[in-house]
């Protein structure tokens, strides 16, 4: 799975506008007990900064250090099945030479037990790449509660209640953009996390078993 998708699902959470520090203001009650007419909410001035999270991701340490566990998952996954998967390969050859002479029943009997064999060991490699899907589900979740605090805290500082996905904007003044201190900020708080291989959340499988 690529981190682009995690950075994508961030992107989505994160760039959302962010309303804040409503001005609330009441009135003195009117003569003869009338209850109070509220006034009207002023609507503050948009103060605008932007992040881009794809990148934000990519550059922070804690980021290229899920990639490269994942991608030590994925190698030793490869390692692990190679064999199996030549011998299925060499077992279908085999099998298709021999088919022709074969009688009907044995030709139907002999294709149904390749192909249950076919799909136990396309299970066997789905059920892993889960276990790896959800493991990286799980550590984005762990930089996505870090990044959040992080990016809220910079918009407090510089007095902002607006941020967009950089790469939704077209161009932007010097100094808007918060990717590179939000990297920083991230480098420090959360530098690494465990990719553990877990089954990921309910509806959150991508794709199935190859039939």
């Amino acid at each position: 799975m690529s981190m682009t998708k995690f950075g994508g699902r961030w992107a989505h959470a994160c760039a959302a506008t962010v309303l804040a520090g409503f001005l609330m203001s009441g009135s003195a009650a009117l003569a003869q007990g009338k209850p109070a007419t509220p006034a009207p909410q002023a609507t503050p001035a948009p103060k605008v900064l932007v992040a881009n999270v794809n990148a934000i991701f990519a550059a922070s340490k804690v980021g290229q250090d899920i990639e490269r566990q994942v991608k030590a998952y994925r190698q030793a996954e490869e390692t692990q099945f190679k064999g199996e998967e030549e011998a299925l390969k060499r077992e279908g050859q085999t099998l298709q030479q021999q088919i022709a002479i074969l009688a009907p029943s044995v030709q139907k009997q002999k294709r149904a037990a390749f192909e249950a064999k076919v799909a136990a060991f396309q299970k066997k490699v789905h059920d892993r790449d889960l276990l790896i899907q959800g493991g990286a589900m799980q550590a984005q979740q762990q930089v996505e509660n870090a990044l959040g605090p992080i990016l809220q805290g910079i918009m407090a500082e510089r007095g902002a209640n607006v941020l967009l996905d950089r790469r939704a904007v077209v161009l932007a003044a010097g100094g808007l953009d918060i990717s590179q201190v939000a990297v920083d900020r991230l480098n420090k708080k959360l530098p690494s996390v465990k990719v553990n291989l877990v089954a990921p959340p309910p509806g959150a499988e991508q794709g199935a078993p190859a039939q």
